[in-house]
């Protein structure tokens, strides 16, 4: 059978009806509908209860959601999934290069997504992929992911408050002689392609911060500190300041020492959407950046 995400809290609050209760938890309007309707249950002290329900200090409340749907083009696939953290809510995955975020037309299996579903189904989570952080095909690193709705809502509300913060490493090509610097330039679509972005007037608030870490044969090895996750962000800011990363030839970066962007996602930190605790994770920068430099 397979396991219905759940959540259980003790009240501590008098005067409280069950709607009110739960509203702290964040749960939207939307989802206490679909707990409603779609085959999840409200349980105080383990008995069926209405949103009416008045409560009482102490109190058990147990939420208990609906099973999701996968979506229809998703397959599981069973095979590498390197998790470095999973609990109730959440999992942290050091995704390697070459490998999808999700399924595309060009590259229909083998994604994080497909492996995320077929090990949801093999543990008997019923539910679908939520990605929290996605990465580029190429690039590698860590990548959040969302163990059911709810939690993706509230690390989405996370996210827009500046509380989810990632940092990468990477290799662009000259020698920067500025050791620390902020781009500031917003990030629209190019007009002239389906998946270019570009520096332009029009487009959304973007910022990266950058830090030299070392200097190499006309490479630099920077740090950066991303303030907005906008498309394509890294790869756009560095190519804007005449330093492509190495190995990305969509924007202007050479392929003859590495055949992919050199662009690593090396820490994230964030909130744990339920407990509050401050969560980080640190990835090892890749050995075959280390070669080049």
């Amino acid at each position: 059978m397979d396991k219905r995400y759940q959540l259980q809290f003790t009240v501590n609050k008098e005067s409280q009806i069950l709607r009110e209760a739960i509203a702290i938890w964040g749960i939207s309007k939307r989802t206490l509908t679909a707990i409603k309707f779609n085959g999840g249950n409200l349980l105080v002290n383990g008995e069926e209860k209405n949103v009416r329900h008045p409560l009482q200090i102490g109190d058990v409340v147990t939420i208990i959601f609906p099973p999701e749907e996968v979506s229809g083009g998703l397959m599981p696939e069973y095979g590498p999934l390197p998790i470095v953290y999973e609990d109730e809510a959440v999992l942290v995955v050091d995704k390697p290069a070459y490998m999808s975020t999700i399924p595309s037309r060009e590259h229909p299996t083998g994604s994080v997504a497909n492996f995320l579903c077929g090990y949801f189904k093999r543990q008997g989570i019923a539910s679908t992929v939520h990605i929290v952080t996605r990465l580029d095909r190429d690039t590698s690193g860590l990548m959040v992911i969302a163990k059911h709705r709810h939690i993706h809502h509230l690390m989405s509300e996370q996210q827009k408050k500046g509380l989810v913060h990632r940092e990468y490493e990477a290799l662009v090509e000259g020698v920067i002689k500025q050791q620390l610097q902020s781009i500031i330039a917003p990030i629209g679509r190019k007009e002239t392609s389906i998946i270019e972005r570009e520096v332009r007037e029009d487009g959304q608030f973007a910022h990266t911060d950058v830090k030299v870490l070392a200097n190499g044969d006309n490479i630099s090895h920077v740090r950066l500190k991303l303030h907005t996750g906008r498309t394509h962000q890294i790869r756009v800011h560095m190519a804007s300041i005449g330093h492509p990363l190495v190995g990305d030839e969509l924007y202007g970066g050479s392929r003859k020492l590495l055949d992919r962007q050199a662009l690593h996602c090396r820490f994230v930190q964030f909130q744990h959407p339920l407990t509050g605790q401050i969560l980080q994770f640190e990835s090892a920068f890749p050995n075959e950046f280390s070669k080049l430099l």
